[in-house]
């Protein structure tokens, strides 16, 4: 399909669906499944623009192929374990860093953090593959 108005309305949806994406992968961080479904908040957009334009023309915009997409997203799980491995915790236990910001402001960043975010690239990656090889047979 090659619609005018569905291709000036992805623009502006861009970032609802990204925007309710990274909600959902943060709430997920002391909550199970942000990542998961993080990931298919941001492919449904992807999914959103092959509406309006062409699957040639979303692969072309495109600055990375799926599998790159899945391989990144294994790594960063991957990466998730190793802090509890290295400091003798038992295998995908969380571990915590604080940085303070100021007097009154700490960050806490952790590896369950990580693997979210890992699982968040993995299934976007997925969701694209499944996306371009379901429009290429027709």
């Amino acid at each position: 399909m090659n619609s005018v108005i569905l291709q000036i309305a992805s623009k502006y949806l861009r970032i609802l669906f990204l925007m309710f994406a990274t909600i959902a992968l943060l709430r997920g961080h002391n909550q199970p499944g942000g990542g998961f479904i993080g990931g298919l908040l941001a492919a449904l957009y992807i999914v959103f623009n092959t509406l309006a334009f062409t699957s040639k023309q979303i692969k072309d915009r495109l600055k990375v192929s799926p599998e790159v997409y899945m391989g990144v997203g294994l790594l960063c799980v991957l990466l998730s374990f190793l802090p509890s491995v290295l400091s003798g915790a038992p295998l995908m236990q969380g571990v915590w860093v604080s940085y303070s910001i100021s007097d009154f402001e700490v960050i806490k960043l952790g590896t369950p953090l990580l693997f979210d975010l890992g699982v968040f690239i993995a299934v976007m990656g997925v969701t694209l593959m499944f996306l371009f090889t379901l429009s290429t047979h027709k």
